[in-house]
């Protein structure tokens, strides 16, 4: 099965979505290769780095659910190569 590599760039504005963004990150753990977070205290704010290696419909769902949430900017970018996962 073809898949791509991409990183998930998320901000969380709104304190109270952090649950929905941990469910959302927690169903596509399987394609999750890493993640860093980054509490921004003085902006009141959080940033998510999400290392993904995933079909393009899979990773577009997933950056479409965490878009779609009040308060949360989700920004996704590809590996210009496709890869084949084993």
């Amino acid at each position: 099965m073809e898949t791509r590599i991409a990183i998930i760039g998320i901000i969380i504005e709104d304190v109270d979505a952090t649950g929905n963004v941990n469910d959302i990150l927690h169903d596509y753990g399987m394609y999750i290769l890493g993640r860093m977070g980054v509490p921004y205290r003085e902006k009141d704010l959080n940033i998510i780095s999400i290392a993904i290696d995933a079909p393009a419909d899979v990773i577009n769902q997933m950056a479409g659910k965490l878009g779609k949430l009040s308060g949360v900017s989700a920004k996704t970018m590809y590996s210009k190569r496709p890869s084949e996962k084993h």
